[in-house]
């Protein structure tokens, strides 16, 4: 099991999260490709919307990839991105980076040079961020039933 970040404007992981997938890099089969059955993502978010809108700088959703492998789907007449299915954590609670930069191991050796971190569709998370971010989202205990452990 994998852990991800996947980097996406609150508004798109929003979409994904009502619509149960994960989409990366602009619908790029290489975003997803690496993402399998059972590993966790969740989506940090910059700005409410694609380059524009207000900032928000927050994990904004997180769950499961369920799907067996990546596929293509027909969005928009020419625009047929790659997804994963994902069974998002609904409960969970859009929280700002800013309170755990010194907590995570992605950001804490990064000081204000932090965001270096966060660019690109992905990045592979240490099992201790996941499980802190996942508590800053209050969802720890549904976290750690969903992966057989008991919460601590």
């Amino acid at each position: 099991m994998t852990f991800w970040m996947g980097v996406a404007s609150a508004e798109h992981a929003r979409g994904g999260r009502d619509g149960g997938f994960a989409q990366l890099g602009h619908g790029k089969h290489i975003a997803v490709k690496s993402l399998k059955k059972g590993d966790w993502i969740v989506y940090y978010s910059p700005r409410e919307g694609m380059g524009e809108g207000a900032t928000v700088q927050a994990f904004t959703t997180i769950g499961r990839v369920t799907s067996d492998a990546p596929y293509r789907f027909e969005q928009a007449m020419d625009f047929n991105p790659y997804r994963v299915d994902v069974d998002y954590l609904k409960a969970a609670r859009a929280f700002p980076i800013r309170p755990l930069l010194g907590d995570l191991r992605l950001t804490r050796d990064h000081d204000a040079n932090w965001g270096i971190v966060m660019r690109g569709p992905k990045r592979v998370l240490h099992e201790e961020d996941m499980r802190r971010i996942a508590e800053a989202m209050g969802i720890l205990a549904e976290f750690e039933a969903s992966r057989g452990r008991p919460s601590a």
